[in-house]
């Protein structure tokens, strides 16, 4: 019978950790510190009040990733089922979390694990050198334990990034596209918006793109265009430290904002609904965000997406950036699965909580 352990399992627990592995190890302390105050499932096998295996599942409090931190079967109960039923148990309690995808390691020499896992449906993305207490690598796999949108049934075409900051140049294109079937997406297309919306400065690298700046480059292809942002917002600089760099940001976004007075752009600093936002794919608009992809990946940099569908529990995104060094394919970027709730606090960046979302709507009747 697999069920939650308690605090009266540790013994059996430490005494388990024992016959399965020679190192790394968890103590007595720890198993009772995830019981009590870890943000973790605990999962064991009871069998005839014996425990005979456990599963342990992280949680990043700011991520949909779920981590398996530790699996053990007893070595003589092995081969009987055992370990695929707590796999899948642990799944079903991540999933419940709202994890949308779980991680793990294995050591490099386990090749049965390794099997094991991937006949479960999981794929190696990555290697960790010398991950574990004798200096052996760490094969890094994951599973999507909530299936993609299909990429036929996404109203918005994809294409990925090709620099690392023309997230919002991607998400334009991939936008324009969905409502006008003519424009090729090519990279001279993607340069040429990031040369228009650029905020010349961002972190220690080339500058990403401003709301205001993505505004005025659909506006001036002909779509009408919806901006909504926080308050008072300068975007960007606080990414910077230079008061200099400060200064160019502020100037850049000032004199976007007096382009944009001219023109029929609908610029609003009170954000949107969730609820809102889909009424208005519902209606046809291409929603593009600005996330938080901290909560999402881990990583502290802004960073666009576009809204390609809704279901009852998940928003749809198409992530332009493309991680080949961690063995994604742009097939694992189209429609990835988002919860409500997870996706309106992705939606809040840095700590002034910066809102920005452009929406693209067809192009204007010509006067």
């Amino acid at each position: 019978m697999i069920r939650d352990a308690t605090a009266a399992d540790v013994p059996a627990l430490v005494t388990l950790e024992r016959r399965c592995f020679e190192t790394d190890r968890l103590s007595r302390r720890s198993f009772r510190h995830l019981l009590t105050r870890g943000n973790a499932s605990l999962l064991v096998d009871d069998a005839d009040g014996g425990i005979t295996g456990y599963s342990l599942v992280l949680y990043h409090r700011n991520t949909s990733l779920a981590r398996l931190y530790s699996f053990a079967v007893d070595p003589g109960h092995q081969r009987r089922g055992i370990a695929r039923a707590l796999l899948e148990r642990s799944e079903g309690a991540a999933r419940n979390h709202g994890a949308v995808a779980m991680r793990l390691e294995v050591r490099v020499d386990n090749d049965r694990a390794i099997g094991f896992y991937e006949r479960a449906g999981y794929r190696r993305f990555a290697t960790y050198p010398g991950y574990y207490e004798d200096s052996v690598d760490a094969t890094r796999l994951e599973k999507k334990l909530v299936a993609h949108l299909p990429a036929e049934l996404a109203s918005v075409p994809y294409y990925a990034q090709t620099l690392e900051f023309t997230c919002g140049p991607a998400c334009l294109m991939m936008a324009m596209k969905a409502l006008d079937g003519g424009i090729t997406l090519d990279r001279m297309l993607e340069l040429r918006l990031w040369r228009e919306a650029t905020t010349v400065f961002m972190t220690s690298g080339h500058g990403g793109c401003g709301p205001f700046g993505l505004a005025l480059a659909a506006w001036n292809r002909g779509f009408q265009v919806e901006v909504h942002v926080s308050e008072g917002s300068n975007l960007f600089v606080d990414s910077v430290r230079s008061a200099e760099k400060k200064e160019v940001i502020r100037l850049v976004q000032a004199d976007l904002l007096r382009e944009i007075a001219g023109t029929g752009i609908r610029l609003s600093y009170a954000p949107l609904s969730l609820a809102a936002v889909k009424s208005r794919y519902n209606r046809g608009r291409i929603p593009i965000v600005l996330v938080s992809a901290y909560r999402l990946t881990g990583d502290k940099a802004p960073h666009w997406m576009v809204i390609t569908g809704f279901d009852s529990r998940f928003v749809y995104v198409h992530e332009p950036y493309v991680d080949v060094e961690e063995g994604e394919t742009e097939t694992m970027c189209i429609g990835i699965p988002i919860l409500h709730g997870e996706f309106e606090r992705m939606m809040r960046y840095g700590r002034s909580k910066h809102y920005a979302l452009l929406v693209i709507g067809p192009k204007r009747e010509k006067p």
